[in-house]
């Protein structure tokens, strides 16, 4: 009997997060092995390999890339992002995870906040900005900032990223 994973809901599919993927494929191949390799890292575009092998034999192979940028986690950690989508498509290759997609849920709730353009919903003015920027210091100084940006409007978060990032760097 296949061990049921431990899925996370995106636009009503079932996906499997790179965790759970790696947690599996250590029960069940207690000494195979995951090897990364960065391809390429140019212009801010990350480039990642991931090969699964289990007794010398290659089970599983993934590419992903990811751009400096592209979404709030890639505006700091794109590279990383790019090594873990890359490991959870070779695990997906290897079979595991992949009751709705060889796809991961980090992938897709990726792919997911590129593609979807922000409709605006507010009446953004310079002082809303200052408004929203002082609740995120407070919000910051209380440990709530990562909470408090994902309550904004899309096209809010948009012109405070830096900001933020900037109060995460303090």
């Amino acid at each position: 009997m296949k061990k049921q994973l431990k899925t996370v809901d995106i636009k009503g599919k079932a996906y499997v997060m790179v965790n759970e993927r790696i947690a599996y494929f250590r029960e069940l191949y207690p000494t195979g092995t995951i090897i990364t390799e960065l391809l390429s890292s140019d212009s801010g575009t990350h480039l990642f390999k991931a090969t699964c092998i289990n007794d010398g034999t290659i089970i599983g192979t993934g590419h992903a890339s990811e751009k400096d940028g592209s979404t709030f986690i890639n505006k700091t950690s794109a590279l990383e992002n790019a090594e873990t989508s890359a490991v959870g498509r070779a695990l997906g290759m290897c079979g595991i995870g992949i009751e709705a997609s060889i796809a991961t849920a980090e992938e897709v709730g990726n792919a997911v906040a590129q593609q979807e353009s922000p409709k605006p919903s507010v009446d953004i003015t310079d002082d809303l900005i200052i408004k929203i920027k002082d609740q995120m210091k407070v919000s910051h100084e209380k440990g709530e900032l990562k909470d408090f940006f994902f309550t904004l409007a899309p096209e809010v978060q948009t012109l405070v990223r830096g900001y933020a990032n900037d109060l995460r760097s303090s």
